[in-house]
């Protein structure tokens, strides 16, 4: 049963010497026969819980310590418990491995394992696969009791020849009978198995990750699944005929750790020294909380399940006001909950830290997808005028280190800030280089020396609206804390002059803030044909497109923007080096054209990010977003620019 793939780097031969540990080839022979290729985009698909994100979860964690650069996407379904065998259903994983750094999630993928036939058509849709994609197939169902079954499976099959895909029907769960009786649990780590062998990943690897992994139901589990993985290695061996594959590892200068966006979150939490996060489930966000109930009582951190998410938000205020600042973490759902308390943290300058872990929405939406439609309800969301700084990660990296950022923001201008991730960065895991943890990412001690006599409790400078701040214990800085109107003694006031001066003080923070900040760095040069700008996770895949247009001799530069409010500083100045500017971004917005409607064209609604950057930077601001509820690939963003710079008669 050949496998043969078609690559899309040119793969050769050679005699390679084995990697530390033992890959999962069993012989000499097939190490020296391995054909060595620069990078692969692994999927595996099956119906919800049968396992296949575990499976691809070690399989991208092993290829990270085997000294590849990973990226993982994980493929949720809407529904906890879709049908079986459903189109909507697929669950499943994206892996994309190789000699580099990986940013995103690539385009089309190069092989897939699916447990069913049915859960690769709304892959197909998303167009994940291309003309000899390498489909290894669950065989099963072309017996199955149920004509209707068969029929189905016999139509796929047709469907995917025509597509041109590279299809093997293959026994998977037969061959896991012969170790559980119960291969739905069990044959997501045959499949794991069977990737080892086809890109010759370390087993010993993949034996420790399963122990780790399923140590605590106990040892009766762990050799069933290590079984299991051997099984798969075997089988592959066996059944395959071509030669495996082999990634080489990265060159790396530094300690690397593997994680997702969402555990880097709970270290940012630690390596900030917040010791309280409050917050309510909510997907994507949720694993965060479950990562930190595991570990944050080691550095004496405390995680508070609060009933719903407005108690958590002011189950937050409440810990920060008594003079350690908090953090809640939430998505778009639940911020929408949080905006009447988040305006009263803004009037009372009660130092917090939000993130929102943004999903497809409104409303309920897309629980399980990625969006970056928050952009407008982080800035606007509450009542009347309430500022403060939002800022966005790109990436992993950031996910940690913007979390440091956004405490230190919050104490030093009093102020709660917000930090906006995705559900792209929650579940994607990639290796960063180690934090190298200083003292200064920590929040200082809390100051319980006595208030200096004569100083009000917002006693607002006039220039940056800074004040410093009273903590509950500090003898002389006794206040009354409110969420109306005050004078700068804390007194409730319903004059104009002090509403309009308080309005005024809490502004000027942005502009301090604004002040600190430096211009965003240009990806390519200064001055071209089009420049885009993007913000969030969209920044891998942007910068990838824009290389190839760039390699291609197109005049195409990006920048990406991690503050929001306020923004960084040079844009009007960096945009009038090309000849149009558009953004990027995953969100909803109408065709660039306008929308026909009664015989005209009314002018469309623009992206939000190029509405902020029409309203704060100027000028004609170009766009493109859509909301697939999937990342945005490389090939769909170069594309689209180089239709851009087609209309622009520069191709």
């Amino acid at each position: 049963m050949p496998i043969r793939p078609v690559a899309k780097n040119t793969a050769s031969s050679v005699s390679m010497s084995a990697s530390p540990g033992t890959r999962a080839s069993g012989s000499a022979e097939a190490q020296a026969n391995q054909q060595v290729v620069e990078e692969r985009i692994v999927e595996i698909v099956a119906d919800s819980g049968e396992g296949a994100q575990k499976a691809g979860q070690i399989f991208g964690t092993i290829s990270a310590k085997m000294g590849n650069g990973v990226w993982t996407v994980e493929i949720i379904p809407a529904e906890i418990k879709p049908p079986s065998r459903s189109r909507a259903g697929a669950s499943g994983i994206r892996i994309r491995f190789g000699t580099k750094e990986m940013t995103n999630m690539g385009d089309e993928a190069d092989l897939v394992v699916a447990l069913n036939e049915q859960v690769l058509f709304g892959r197909m849709e998303q167009r994940a696969y291309h003309k000899g994609t390498v489909l290894l197939l669950e065989s099963k169902w072309r017996d199955d009791p149920d004509p209707k079954v068969r029929q189905a499976y016999a139509d796929a099959l047709e469907q995917f020849q025509h597509n041109g895909y590279t299809v093997h029907e293959m026994p998977m769960e037969q061959a896991c009978m012969e170790h559980t009786s119960n291969p739905r649990l069990g044959k997501n780590m045959f499949v794991l198995g069977m990737l080892c062998w086809i890109y010759q990943r370390d087993a010993t690897l993949a034996e420790q990750e399963i122990q780790a992994i399923f140590g605590r139901k106990g040892e009766k589990v762990v050799a069933m699944n290590q079984a299991l993985l051997r099984a798969g290695v075997a089988f592959a061996r066996e059944q395959l005929e071509e030669d495996p594959y082999y990634i080489p590892p990265m060159e790396v200068d530094a300690s690397r750790m593997v994680l997702n966006g969402n555990q880097a979150l709970g270290l940012g939490v630690m390596a900030a020294g917040i010791e309280v996060v409050s917050m309510y489930p909510i997907t994507p966000a949720t694993s965060a909380s479950h990562y930190l109930a595991g570990v944050y009582k080691k550095v004496g951190g405390v995680v508070h399940q609060a009933e719903d998410e407005i108690a958590a938000m002011g189950f937050a205020i409440g810990c920060s006001y008594a003079g350690k600042t908090a953090c809640t973490i939430t998505s778009g759902p639940g911020l929408a909950l949080k905006t009447e308390l988040l305006g009263l943290a803004v009037m009372a300058e009660v130092p917090l830290v939000i993130i929102d872990v943004q999903r497809g929405s409104p409303s309920t939406g897309l629980p399980t997808k990625v969006e970056q439609g928050d952009l407008l309800a982080a800035l606007y969301g509450e009542p009347g005028d309430a500022p403060k700084p939002v800022l966005a990660a790109a990436t992993i990296e950031d996910c940690l280190e913007l979390t440091v950022t956004a405490r230190k923001i919050a104490e030093a201008f009093r102020t709660p800030v917000i930090l906006l991730t995705d559900a792209n960065l929650a579940s994607g895991v990639q290796p960063i280089p180690r934090p190298q943890v200083t003292e200064d990412w920590l929040a200082p001690p809390i100051d319980q020396s006595p208030w200096q006599d004569g100083v009000c409790p917002y006693d607002w400078d006039a220039e940056t609206g800074l004040s410093p701040r009273p903590i509950p214990g500090q003898r002389g800085g006794e206040y009354v804390l409110t969420g109306l109107t005050h004078t700068r003694h804390s007194k409730v006031a319903y004059d104009s002059h002090s509403h309009q001066l308080g309005c005024e003080m809490r502004s000027r923070k942005l502009a301090a803030l604004r002040s600190t900040l430096t211009p965003p760095k240009i990806h390519g040069d200064e001055q071209g044909d089009l420049l885009v700008v993007g913000w969030g996770s969209t920044l891998g895949a942007i910068e990838e497109a824009v290389n190839r247009a760039r390699a291609e001799g197109q005049r195409v530069s990006s920048v990406h923007l991690r503050f929001l409010s306020p923004m960084e500083p040079g844009l009007k100045e960096i945009f009038s080096g090309f000849k149009r500017v558009m953004t990027v971004e995953i969100s909803y917005s109408d065709p660039p054209e306008g929308l026909t409607m009664g015989g005209g064209t009314q002018p469309g609604r623009p992206s939000q990010l190029a509405l902020l950057l029409r309203e704060q930077v100027g000028g004609e601001i170009d766009y493109w977003s859509i909301t697939p509820g999937h990342p945005l690939s490389p090939r769909q963003i170069y594309d689209v620019l180089m239709g851009r710079l087609a209309d622009l008669d520069v191709v």
